[in-house]
């Protein structure tokens, strides 16, 4: 029986397995179909991660992350999984072609993605000018015009936040109302740098080689086009957690999660149900950044490995 399954091998499962092989857990196991790193390995540039001043890939950046993790005997399983549940005080981890493990405690970290907006250019630019972190991103921006695609209570927060280091904000929504809270709206209708435009829509994200160089916008009332010229769209029409494998059989999830499929979690990544810890972008209230998906990880095997001490 493994004595701690790991489902997801983004930082946060790396990390976890980190703390908890390190920490005495003999028999500790990752669950990823793939090679482990995460959403992050896709990303080309990073440079906010404390302690690493060096500009690099996310592939680059993630590569040190796995040969440290599993030098203190942390496993790799590459399955997928299909389920997780639990009978009795033991975790089922159902695999694809009908194989399962036991498990003592699960940490579930098995991340999410940003949605695309499926726009013409999209897929061309991805990641060369198109962004889905104005935290990550912004900076590359300073002081120019950037546009942000959304109107929900993310894509209002980050057009605050990209006003602080770009010279304009361009926020497009399709609908004259957003869905944020009311003080939000009024914070963003009160900031002289977010130009709204609504309601219109994203008709082209327009490049060459260097990446975006212009956003094709069409305003809806009187159908007109406009070509806003930036380097830079910042895309917010929701976020996909990977939670599909806590559903049980019966319809029901495994543990309490919000709305949108977010795990719910206290500040020690326990959920309600005991020996069962979510950590990362699947957690509600997830910050998304790499830094905090780290910090996320280890609190969870720290209290993984208190669990399976006093079980």
């Amino acid at each position: 029986m493994i004595d701690l399954a790991i489902i997801g091998g983004g930082p946060a499962g790396l990390t976890a397995g980190l703390y908890a092989t390190r920490g005495g857990i003999k028999n500790v196991v990752l669950f990823e179909k793939g090679m482990p790193g995460g959403q992050i390995t896709g990303s080309s540039e990073i440079e906010n991660y404390p302690g690493v001043k060096d500009i690099v890939s996310g592939m680059e950046f993630m590569q040190p992350w796995q040969e440290q993790c599993f030098r203190f005997g942390l496993r790799h399983e590459m399955s997928e999984v299909t389920r997780v549940s639990k009978k009795g005080d033991i975790f089922i981890i159902s695999l694809a072609g009908g194989k399962s493990e036991e498990a003592k405690a699960v940490i579930f970290c098995a991340g999410g993605s940003p949605k695309k907006a499926n726009l013409k250019g999209e897929s061309e630019f991805w990641g060369r000018g198109i962004s889905t972190c104005a935290t990550c991103d912004g900076f590359f921006y300073k002081d120019q015009e950037v546009v942000v695609l959304g109107g929900g209570d993310t894509a209002l927060e980050e057009a605050v936040y990209l006003s602080r280091i770009c010279s304009k904000v361009h926020l497009v929504h399709r609908r004259n109302e957003f869905r944020a809270a009311p003080s939000t709206i009024e914070h963003v209708k009160k900031n002289d740098k977010i130009h709204i435009i609504t309601p219109a829509v994203v008709e082209e994200i327009k490049g060459d080689a260097s990446g975006v160089t212009s956003v094709l916008i069409k305003h809806i009332d009187s159908n007109t086009l406009e070509d806003i010229p930036v380097m830079g769209i910042f895309i917010f029409v929701g976020y996909d957690v990977n939670t599909a494998t806590l559903k049980q059989e019966n319809g029901s999830m495994l543990c309490e999660c919000d709305e949108w499929g977010s795990i719910k979690v206290d500040l020690s990544m326990k959920t309600n149900i005991p020996g069962l810890f979510a950590a990362g972008d699947v957690r509600t209230q997830a910050s998304k950044q790499v830094v905090c998906a780290a910090g996320d990880g280890a609190t969870a095997a720290l209290q993984a490995i208190a669990y399976l001490e006093h079980k």
